[in-house]
């Protein structure tokens, strides 16, 4: 990896959620022939100096060999899982991603690292703003589904760290809501399109409909 195109940047696999709606931790689902959690770990590896899980139980996660963090404000959210692994990585720039995207794509994972230099947030956006998403001038006042935007696949430098703490600490814990304090890049759709055409990137899985559907892509690929 050539560092004057792709500044050294830390993978963070966000899997500390409840996984309510999947009825088990969907990080360990069976998916086509690997647990779903070491399919990411595979992909982001390749394009990452360092990588770290984000996870309060720390013994099950484990046994994939890296380095895992609990939560440093323990039930905030997603906000809270980037914040402690921002925090912890060496590099100045941290690839979040969540544990439950089996499609990651490494070649627009590669372009979001490349672009890391040109903000404090680089986030890829699936679709054009919707609603009421195309007249707001804020982030806080964006309704997330509306905008498309790929929280849990972007690229946070530690200078998030202060207004992501602020918020946290106020409870306020929409991810977008503090990215109107810092730099943002927002890739859009028809850049994302150039390395994903069907933004399978992006699927993710919260339900056991959800995972028959992802499968039968495998299926059909």
């Amino acid at each position: 990896m050539d560092d004057v195109t792709f500044p050294r940047v830390a993978a963070v696999v966000l899997a500390g959620g409840q996984s309510r709606r999947m009825g088990r931790d969907k990080a360990f689902l069976d998916f086509d022939g690997a647990m779903l959690i070491e399919r990411v770990i595979e992909r982001v590896q390749s394009v990452c100096a360092e990588t770290i899980i984000v996870a309060n139980d720390l013994e099950s996660y484990s046994r994939f060999g890296l380095r895992v963090v609990r939560d440093v404000y323990p039930g905030k959210g997603s906000l809270g899982g980037i914040f402690s692994g921002l925090q912890e990585v060496a590099a100045e720039y941290a690839l979040v991603v969540a544990c439950d995207l089996p499609f990651i794509n490494e070649a627009l994972l590669r372009y979001l690292i490349s672009l890391a230099p040109q903000a404090d947030v680089i986030i890829p956006r699936s679709h054009a703003p919707t609603g009421k998403a195309k007249d707001a001038t804020r982030y806080e006042h964006l309704a997330v589904k509306d905008s498309g935007l790929q929280a849990t696949q972007a690229i946070y430098s530690r200078r998030c760290l202060e207004p992501m703490r602020v918020r946290l600490l106020a409870d306020d814990l929409r991810i977008i809501n503090f990215f109107d304090e810092v730099c943002v890049r927002v890739v859009e759709p028809d850049e994302v399109a150039r390395f994903d055409p069907q933004m399978l990137s992006f699927c993710n899985l919260n339900s056991p409909g959800d995972l028959a559907m992802a499968l039968s892509l495998v299926k059909e690929e």
